[in-house]
Formats: structure tokens, C-alpha cells, sequence
């Protein structure tokens, strides 16, 4: 499982080439195809389940995408080039949320046994061994605040580090690490109310 989370966050990372990156800041339109085509299905997803919506989320992946193809001249690499999309991606999501009349709740992603993996609340780095339904995880992160809803989710839902998520939220690693500490709490005691979930 450890091993599987290493390559995920590996191919994420790689996605996309610094030479690819170079070649798009240059206006190269056949390098910057490429890099939509490498990264559209991971930006998409990433809008989807903070919007909820099919049409909200094309329209903030399409907004993403405008935002860097308009400011990747100014890219300087001082973190991952993902790191800096999914940055922009989120903003463009949130602002289309924060637009609509409506909360929506961010939608995660079913594993094969429609299971997904619990953190333990005193945990800011590897999951816990507690798995529950996907619906109840669902519920429970639907109702967390927007600021730790969002970092939970990059962080155990994508992978990324808390440095990453940091970056990605424009925010110092201690607050990112606060935030999915506080976000992993809340889960913890929406899941299992009567704290007869696993040991910490």
C-alpha cells in the first residue's frame, strides 16, 4: 500500500517534463498540448470534487488552464510545476464555489471495494489502518469547513506532501499541517461519534 502511494505521488510529480515546461514558457504550442493533454484528467478531477459538477468543473479546468498558460512565462520552478497547476486549479475551483448559491461537497473517489482509508486524528504523515464506507467518509467530509476540507483531501485523497500542500494553498507548512490534523480530528469523530474507532 506504502509502496503503491510512493509511485502514485512519483507519476503525479512527472507528469510533466521540465523540458516540456521550458519549451511551454517559450510559447511552444505543440509542447503546451502536451502538457494539457499529460495533466487535463488529474486538474479536471481535482475541480469535480470541490464543485460536484460536470459543467462547473470543465468551466475551472478551463480557467486553469487560461491562468498558466497566461502567467507560465513567470514559472520559475522553485516547486514542482504540478505543485504550482494544482495551486492554480484549486483557486479556480474555489472561486467558482464560493460564486454558487449552493455548498457543495467535494466527491472522493471510490477504491475498487468502495473502501477508503481512514488517518488516525494524531497523524500528519501515513494513514491508519481503520477503513470505512465510502458513503459515511463522504458525509463526514462534506460537512468539514472549506479550509480543511480542501487540505485533507490533497493531502490523503492526492498524495502530496504537507510541504505540496502548503505551496498548493498558499500557505506556511505549519498551518497545512495543522489543517489536516484538525480536518483528520473531525473526520475521526464524525465516523466514529461513539470513539470506539481505532487506537491512536
Amino acid at each position: 500500500m506504502r509502496g503503491q502511494k510512493k509511485v502514485r505521488e512519483r507519476s503525479l510529480t512527472e507528469l510533466v517534463s521540465a523540458e516540456t515546461v521550458e519549451r511551454c514558457k517559450q510559447g511552444d504550442r505543440a509542447a503546451w498540448d502536451a502538457l494539457v493533454e499529460a495533466t487535463y484528467r488529474e486538474v479536471y478531477t481535482l475541480c469535480l470534487r470541490v464543485l460536484r459538477d460536470e459543467q462547473e468543473a470543465a468551466d475551472a479546468t478551463q480557467d486553469t488552464y487560461l491562468k498558466v498558460w497566461r502567467g507560465i512565462k513567470g514559472f520559475r520552478g522553485d516547486a514542482a510545476f504540478t505543485t504550482w497547476l494544482y495551486r492554480v486549479a484549486m483557486n479556480a475551483a474555489l472561486t467558482r464555489n464560493r460564486g454558487n448559491s449552493r455548498r457543495r461537497a467535494i466527491e472522493v473517489a471510490a477504491e475498487p471495494e468502495a473502501l477508503v482509508a481512514l488517518p488516525a486524528s494524531d497523524s500528519t504523515e501515513a494513514a491508519a489502518g481503520a477503513r470505512v464506507e465510502l458513503g459515511v467518509l463522504e458525509t463526514a467530509l462534506a460537512s468539514l469547513p472549506e479550509h480543511y476540507r480542501v487540505a485533507v483531501v490533497l493531502r490523503d485523497v492526492y498524495g502530496r506532501s504537507t510541504a505540496e500542500v502548503a505551496e498548493a494553498l498558499g500557505i506556511s507548512e505549519t498551518a497545512a499541517k495543522v489543517r489536516v490534523h484538525r480536518a483528520r480530528k473531525k473526520l475521526k469523530s464524525m465516523v466514529y461519534p461513539d470513539d470506539s474507532g481505532p487506537e491512536e
